[in-house]
């Protein structure tokens, strides 16, 4: 009796094999369930009645088997051991195999064998990380020891041994205390303890002691490892050892207060800022030059006693480990004054290179610097919003004579400061058939003081160099000096605008248009969809599609082949938009020519599959799709399915809902593929709900599918109501769950129900 129906219920793999000859060993694989096919990536009739080495990895030895199946027999009924599989992508994995004879000899049956694979992949990674974990931590540069919730220590690694001068046995099934120096007092071991009882980790320094009797700081990281119900069941404690910073940090503190004691000897403004810029020393010098007394500095980032113009000069020196030297800082004194210094600094640099602080000096320069800086601050602001603005600036007599040129006109037009300079403005960047109009303009607002481009923003055309002409918006504003006029014109280059503005305007027209045909395609797509329900005494049927796009790739229908029977289909294209609308109504054709002839569903697939084969592979397109014929007279359902999720029939007399399937590959793949059939007959009040994947497969924001199991919830909840109202209830509860109207793949909905 064939096991098929039996094993396929298993969560575990197993398949049943026939051993055709001993040596050399041949087993031919007869039956294996889903389990076991999605093991190895295969369909079912792939591997029935293939070899078994099919599956077997080139390093997997046939004497492996032999030897296991030698050991059979009626006092050892059952033999395991470790092998290599291979799927069918070529991988291999490592499995534990279950052997167990399924036919005794005597009955001079073909002997037949169990195999029952359990997948060892998962357990050999874990293996692996743990590994990897301990050689990690043995190999630790830091010292890591892990005690019992008592304290009792169970596990050190090297470094805490070459840390702490005690071996392993000295310390394994001891307390930490062991170690403690007395540097460290109780209170702060019960504040340490409190802390890591209420918050699970603690992180701080402590003194201890060497096995030798010499004292070490380390930097200490304690974590509770808590079980499941949130007990500790250990503590991890990681140690770096610091001796070596702490001492260098007493020998600075001492060098510190030498420092300051000179510091108060000196009129010069001495500082230290830590390693981000911030003071945390002055002398009493600031109180002169800056009007601030030194607790007020204290605590501030040294930009923030920076005019607006040094903070942005020197913002990048911040992240600069190099000394500076006499270098000016802009001041803003406590009562709004400008104070100039001249600033040293020095970065002060441990023996491993990290910066600890900054240490420097500031002497009032301001007298020094007023009268230069006077005489060239007004060339140097000008100068300053001339070259870093974003616009072309031109500068011309009232004679129309350039006489400056900024680095943005040097891009726009081509022309260099010094090929510009002196040069006529509108024999250089205007267009010839303009350049008389530019003269009388000029000419006339000398004249009136009155222009239509003077003190105005306007659009023109400008030239380039190479002859070029391009568009500009154009502002001029007059200056006069004494008896005659300056003109500043600021350009600015709106190719790019008036580009993108065309492109906007082509963009619109297109899209128009491409909105005008889309509506067009889809009301004729929706043309093509049954127009309403079928309501007989017997039955009723009725279905709905939301398309992901204006028109998408799926597809239902439902029609009288003849007066007895009723035809019903549904199809999903892959893709959406245009493409897969156009095959969907290539396939509706197909299926509505189909039956005029006398046919089954098998038969109307594999009529369909034949037709649309180059059609679907020529555009890298296939279709899923479900057939279903109603025999009115005998109440009966024939069916078959090509790739299709299977539909769910709701059975009134059981108030529960299952799945028809078939076995049948998607139309497209290739030609001429056998569609089983099958047939089912419908008692009064059963319910059938065919539907196309992008109903389960949607989403909510969360990113969770809307899932088969949730739509038989749902189904078997209201499967008693009519047709209609099913679709529409299960339509809300989809947006409701995803929280959109709008969805990324089509979706399609279609119910049947026998009266």
């Amino acid at each position: 009796m064939p096991m098929q129906p039996f094993i396929d219920g298993l969560t575990f793999s197993i398949l049943i094999a026939e051993i055709k000859q001993a040596k050399p060993l041949l087993l031919v694989i007869k039956e294996l369930n889903r389990s076991a096919c999605d093991l190895f990536g295969y369909a079912q009739r792939d591997l029935v009645n293939q070899p078994l080495s099919v599956i077997l990895s080139p390093h997997c030895p046939a004497e492996l088997w032999q030897n296991a199946l030698a050991q059979l027999d009626s006092d050892h009924p059952a033999a395991n051991f470790q092998a290599e599989l291979i799927n069918r992508e070529k991988q291999t994995f490592p499995v534990m195999i279950s052997l167990g004879k399924l036919t005794d000899p005597a009955k001079n049956e073909t002997p037949t064998i169990a195999v029952l694979i359990q997948d060892l992949s998962a357990s050999k990674q874990q293996e692996k990380k743990l590994l990897l974990m301990h050689a990690a931590v043995e190999q630790s540069a830091s010292a890591v020891v892990i005690t019992d919730p008592s304290g009792r220590i169970e596990y050190i690694n090297p470094k805490f041994c070459s840390m702490t001068g005690y071996s392993h046995e000295e310390l394994l099934g001891h307390n930490p205390r062991i170690l403690q120096s007395g540097g460290t007092s109780d209170e702060q071991y019960l504040k340490m303890w409190q802390e890591l009882l209420k918050q699970g980790e603690w992180r701080g320094e402590i003194k201890n002691q060497r096995k030798n009797g010499e004292d070490y700081w380390a930097f200490e990281s304690i974590s509770a490892i808590k079980n499941s119900r949130g007990e500790i069941t250990h503590l991890l404690a990681v140690e770096e050892d610091i001796t070596e910073r702490k001492q260098v940090e007493a020998a600075l503190q001492e060098s510190e207060q030498r420092f300051r004691q000179m510091a108060e000897m000196t009129g010069e403004w001495l500082w230290e800022q830590d390693p981000g810029g911030y003071y945390i020393y002055c002398s009493n010098a600031v109180k002169t030059i800056l009007g601030y007394p030194p607790e007020e500095i204290i605590g501030k980032h040294y930009t923030e006693l920076l005019t607006l113009q040094d903070k942005t000069d020197f913002q990048p020196y911040s992240s600069v480990q190099n000394a500076f030297y006499a270098l000016t800082n802009h001041y803003r004194h406590k009562e709004g004054r400008l104070v100039i210094a001249e600033s040293t600094g020095l970065p002060i640099i441990d023996a491993h290179g990290k910066l600890l602080k900054w240490r420097g000096v500031d002497r009032d320069i301001t007298a020094r610097k007023h009268y230069e800086d006077a005489l060239i601050e007004s060339e140097k602001r000008t100068r300053l919003i001339i070259e870093t603005t974003l616009n072309a600036i031109i500068i011309m007599d009232s004679y129309g004579m350039i006489t400056d040129w900024n680095q943005r006109a040097e891009k726009m037009f081509g022309w260099t400061r010094q090929e510009a300079i002196g040069r006529n403005m509108a024999e250089l960047i205007v267009p010839e058939r303009f350049r008389k109009l530019v003269h009388q303009e000029i000419s006339h607002f000398l004249t009136t003081g009155a222009s239509r481009v003077i003190d105005k923003l306007t659009e023109q055309i400008a030239l380039r160099r190479n002859g070029s002409e391009f568009p500009v918006e154009l502002s001029i504003a007059p200056l006069k000096i004494g008896n005659a006029y300056e003109f500043s014109g600021f350009v600015h280059d709106i190719s790019s605008r008036k580009a993108a503005e065309r492109q906007i305007r082509e963009a619109q027209v297109n899209l128009a248009i491409a909105q005008n045909e889309m509506k067009i395609a889809q009301q004729i797509q929706t043309s093509l969809f049954p127009a309403k329900p079928i309501i007989s005494p017997h039955f009723e049927v009725t279905g709905f599609c939301l398309p992901a796009t204006q028109i998408g790739g799926d597809y239902f229908d439902y029609f009288y082949r003849d007066e007895q029977h009723l035809d019903m289909v549904i199809a999903d294209v892959s893709g959406h938009a245009v493409g897969p609308a156009l095959l969907m109504v290539a396939a509706r054709s197909a299926i509505r020519t189909q039956a005029t002839w006398l046919g089954s569903p098998a038969q109307t697939l594999d009529v369909l599959n034949n037709f649309l084969y180059e059609d679907l592979y020529n555009a890298d397109h296939f279709i899923t799709l479900f057939y279903l014929q109603y025999y009115t007279t005998t109440q009966t359902l024939s069916y078959a399915n090509a790739g299709h999720p299977p539909p769910l029939l709701y059975q009134k007399c059981n108030f529960s809902c299952k799945e028809l399937d078939a076995d049948g590959l998607i139309i497209g793949i290739r030609q001429n593929i056998n569609f089983e059939e099958k047939k089912i007959t419908l008692c009064a009040g059963d319910c059938l709900l065919i539907y196309t994947d992008g109903l389960t497969e949607s989403q909510n924001p969360a990113g969770e599918q809307f899932g088969i199991d949730r739509l038989k919830t749902l189904f078997e909840k209201y499967a008693d109501q009519k047709p209609g109202f099913i679709v529409d209830t299960l339509i809300q509860h989809l947006k409701d769950f995803c929280q959109s109207s709008f969805f990324y793949d089509d979706i399609t909905v279609m119910v049947f129900k026998r009266s």
